[in-house]
């Protein structure tokens, strides 16, 4: 039996793509996502949703870790709307759809919704407050304020 040989560089993780303010992650729906009949726990849907706002931010340059880091900050979940159209189902190639919808002074509310091949299977819209490092709102720093408000105003004009 031969081992297969694999490059030292791991693979690059898709961040997705943001097309029009829009972000857009495909993921799969794993066994482990799964209940015994097949159909998507819905815990699951959290863990999709999170991705997808995590990969926007990475992909539209802001970093939460060095802000963290930095002692700056982080975002916390405030407040979160879910509603389940219909089940995704083991295998099923999903793609998460992520936006700003509005920006606050020390939050940003997204809204997200899970597709799979045309049809909306989940929608959300989430509140992310922007936190000091003592748990307290705090403003969102400049920059993100000015990436967030572009972002909104691309994906409302699509």
């Amino acid at each position: 039996m031969s081992l297969v040989s694999f490059p030292d560089a791991a693979p690059e993780v898709s961040a997705g793509a943001l097309l029009a303010g829009k972000h857009r992650l495909a993921v799969r729906v794993y066994y482990e996502d799964t209940d015994a009949s097949g159909i998507a726990y819905h815990a699951s849907y959290l863990r999709w949703f999170e991705r997808g706002r995590t990969e926007m931010l990475r992909i539209t340059g802001i970093a939460l870790r060095e802000e963290f880091d930095a002692g700056v900050g982080y975002f916390a979940v405030h407040d979160m709307q879910i509603v389940w159209h219909r089940p995704a189902r083991h295998d099923d190639a999903l793609t998460i759809v992520t936006y700003v919808d509005r920006v606050r002074a020390a939050a940003v509310v997204m809204a997200q919704s899970v597709v799979h091949r045309g049809d909306m299977l989940c929608t959300a819209s989430v509140t992310a407050a922007f936190l000091d490092m003592e748990g307290r709102p705090r403003r969102l720093p400049r920059d993100w304020t000015k990436s967030f408000t572009s972002l909104s105003l691309l994906a409302k004009s699509d």
